[in-house]
């Protein structure tokens, strides 16, 4: 049988096994017969009408215990929902099952797609690669995207699970039913699958941190990735292993095409142009192409530039200029764009890019955005430019008497995965973050406010002078701290400094030092300015949590208030105050939910406390027989910003709890250190790369998916001082040396090499 996406069968399966040990016998599709064989022996067959591509089979034995639910569908049909896991985890499932509900019923209505079989089964492993797999009618799950309640799960744990959850079940259409000619077309499933679940996460939560948090991520890993020596397109044209290719390129960036496509066509000519998609190719293995086309018929234009996005590596960079004639009243915007060379594709070509743009007067109003010819009394407020040259000009005519440049609000939504550049003083920045009515560029621009003063402190540190915090960001960060117009999920986001590894991307030569000590004395200059409001906001925060009812559970507002909450105690703690740490130690043992523990204990950890040791191991002894919470464990340890860590870490790996077979205790210490943490792992004794290097190599001769990721800390190794650059060089040809390496490892550690 020709294991090839393209190659699509309806299969029946019979399985045979001993009730005892398997009395659960599982397959795709629905279960046509069962029943009692000789001796202890019993049978299960299933049949699956729809054909499928051989990828897409599973089927478990085991003993494991059900937890049910089902769905109605629009046209009537009951289907069987099914959760299967260990006997010890029936409780924590619930979440799970809503989560599967809530998708179903939103594919609906957003998609018009109906579920076809008589059953969905969702199997929940501790052992596992990946997130899940969307095996038609019976995913298999990694544990920690299932399992959850409020004792044991945090906030993230329960969007995630709803958000993985989602995703699996939108890929019985854009993946299963209508599945992929070959691997160079995954996007073609994986991008649209992930802006089909970003939607959902949208649409159920807040539309405005959904965006936030996606394009956080896009920025740390997929940015990275694109500037690295692993940098690929969307849709790449050669491969060595295939499993190196489940990438946020491939996933995210994918999914941001996908979204541009949105954002040009609107929502009803995109909704029509995917219904004939699924009308058109149902039952059939596709291409990137013939979606694209599809999107052409609907719309009548050709995207021909367009359809660049998948065969060019890289991120483009858009710098803006806007221009004011006073005596005209007109302002010009000016817009080039470029892509940096990429391994394999020295030369780029222009890409068809959507630009939304908004302009605000002094008043703080938006703009009409008269375009020449147009009536500026009925033009938009907001619309989508589209710059598909080099260099282009856009000319808006602004209202009568206007005399001053207005603020341009510019890709509103990040309605392209580009970087923008732009000339806007700290002025501008400080207006936006605190007046721009889109969520995702207010909390860019005070994202933007804040990298250009942790800048600033990195030059004033090489220049040998002390640092000074600055009044008006104080003012800016306190405004947005009280501001009750803003949900509190949004200002914790607002308020929440950008990341260390983002920050060291952004530098020609990363200093992991420099980043580290800016942050810190950032936060420790808020902690000792704003500590009365910071102190009076946990306070606050903390009387409404009690006051909703839920501080068991999840519910979105809820979360929020906690987020919101767990910031003001985290920035409170950088004053390094004796109170503040006892406040912590109070949150850790007064709270009942996970997600305010964990925030407590992080908090004590990663800021060396005194009680920290004690509660660590508290925790450990309250939850060391569960595989998840335990996890978290590590991890807070592997991240901790302390002179200890590595030690701590590398005799953490000699811990009973520890087991370097499966991958998710090997990524909550081992990929946390790594990747998570960039001031110890890039301490200048160098002591952290040789470790990972071990760890790699072992790792390769069983696990080499996971002995391959384990490998992107180094893609940057030529970015940093000598001194680093030298010593994570000689860990790569240490590794690219050894006989019998995979194929997986091979070709990351030649890519990063070349």
């Amino acid at each position: 049988y020709l294991d090839r996406p393209d190659v699509l069968a309806r299969f029946t399966v019979t399985i045979v096994a001993p009730r005892q040990g398997f009395p659960v016998l599982l397959a795709n599709g629905n279960r046509i017969r069962q029943g009692q064989l000789e001796g202890d022996r019993h049978f299960a067959t299933w049949e699956d009408p729809f054909p499928k591509p051989a990828y897409l089979f599973a089927m478990v034995a085991g003993d494991l215990e059900r937890v049910s639910g089902d769905f109605t569908t629009h046209s009537g049909r009951r289907v069987d929902l099914h959760l299967y896991t260990e006997a010890e985890n029936v409780d924590r499932c619930d979440h799970a099952l809503a989560s599967l509900q809530r998708s179903m019923a939103w594919d609906e209505k957003r998609f018009g797609r109906e579920y076809d079989l008589d059953v969905y089964m969702i199997v929940a492993v501790n052992d596992f690669n990946m997130g899940a797999m969307e095996n038609k009618g019976l995913n298999i799950f990694n544990s920690q995207y299932v399992l959850a309640k409020s004792a044991t799960a945090t906030d993230d744990d329960f969007q995630a699970i709803e958000s993985v959850i989602a995703h699996e079940y939108f890929h019985n259409w854009t993946g299963n039913r209508i599945t992929c000619r070959d691997w160079f077309q995954l996007s073609l499933k994986e991008g649209l699958t992930v802006f089909r679940d970003q939607e959902y996460s949208s649409d159920t939560l807040s539309r405005g941190v959904q965006r936030i948090k996606d394009v956080r991520m896009l920025r740390t890993v997929q940015f990275a990735e694109d500037s690295g020596p692993t940098a690929h397109p969307v849709q790449p044209d050669a491969y060595i292993e295939i499993n190196n290719f489940y990438t946020t390129t491939i996933y995210n960036k994918g999914a941001e095409v996908v979204r541009m496509l949105h954002t040009l066509l609107g929502e009803e000519t995109f909704r029509r142009g995917m219904d004939l998609y699924f009308e058109r190719h149902d039952g059939q293995a596709v291409t990137v192409d013939d979606y694209v086309r599809v999107m052409e018929e609907t719309s009548g234009r050709e995207w021909a530039q367009f359809r660049l996005w998948y065969h060019q590596a890289g991120t483009p960079t858009v710098c803006a200029e806007l221009n004011f004639a006073p005596s005209t009243g007109v302002s010009t915007l000016v817009l080039t764009q470029k892509t940096a060379p990429t391994p394999g594709q020295p030369e780029k070509k222009s890409l068809h890019i959507p630009v939304k743009v908004a302009l605000f007067g002094e008043d703080g109003s938006l703009l009409p955005l008269a375009l020449p010819g147009e009536d500026p009394g009925a033009a938009p407020r907001e619309r989508v430019l589209e710059l598909r040259e080099a260099r282009q000009e856009f000319h808006f005519s602004g209202p009568t008497g206007m005399s001053k440049r207005p603020v341009a609000s510019l890709f509103r939504g990040f309605s392209a995965p580009v970087r923008l550049e732009m000339v806007r003083s700290d002025a501008e920045l400080t207006f936006l973050w605190g007046h721009d009515n889109d969520p995702f560029n207010r909390w860019d621009a005070g994202q933007e406010l804040l990298e250009r003063w942790l800048f600033r402190w990195i030059k004033a540190c090489q220049q040998g002078q002390s640092l000074v915090g600055d009044a008006p960001l104080r003012a800016s960060f306190l405004a947005t701290l009280q501001d009750t117009s803003l949900d509190p999920a949004m200002r914790a986001l607002a308020l929440t400094l950008p990341g260390e590894k983002y920050l060291l991307d952004r530098m020609p030569q990363a200093d992991p030092d420099l980043v580290h000590a800016v942050r810190d004395f950032l936060r420790h200059d808020l902690a000792m300015v704003l500590g009365k409001e910071l102190r009076q906001l946990y306070e606050q925060l903390s009387k409404e949590q009690l006051a909703m009812g839920c501080a068991v559970g999840f519910d979105p507002v809820v979360a929020g208030h906690r987020a919101l909450k767990n910031l003001a105690l985290s920035l409170l703690a950088a004053s390094e105050h004796a109170d503040v740490y006892q406040l912590c130690e109070q949150q850790y043992r007064g709270s009942v939910n996970m997600t305010d523990r964990m925030a407590a204990l992080t908090t004590l950890v990663h800021a060396g406390a005194a009680q920290a040791e004690t509660l660590l191991e508290d925790f450990l002894q309250q939850w060391r027989e569960d595989f998840l919470v335990t996890n978290k464990w590590l991890t807070l340890q592997a991240t901790a910003p302390l002179a200890t860590t590595f030690d701590r870490v590398t005799a953490l790996t000699r811990h009973p709890l520890f087991n370097a077979n499966n991958p998710n205790r090997v990524r909550a210490l081992i990929g946390a250190f790594s990747a998570g943490n960039p001031y110890c792992f890039h301490h200048p004794a160098g002591q952290g790369y040789p470790f990972l290097g071990e760890w790699i190599l072992r790792l390769d001769r069983s696990n080499p998916q996971v002995a391959s990721r384990l490998l992107t800390p180094f893609n940057r190794w030529r970015d940093f001082e000598p001194g680093r650059s030298a010593r994570m060089l000689e860990v790569l040809q240490h590794i690219a040396g050894q006989a019998n390496l995979s194929r997986d490892v091979c070709e990351i550690v030649g890519k990063i090499l070349a």
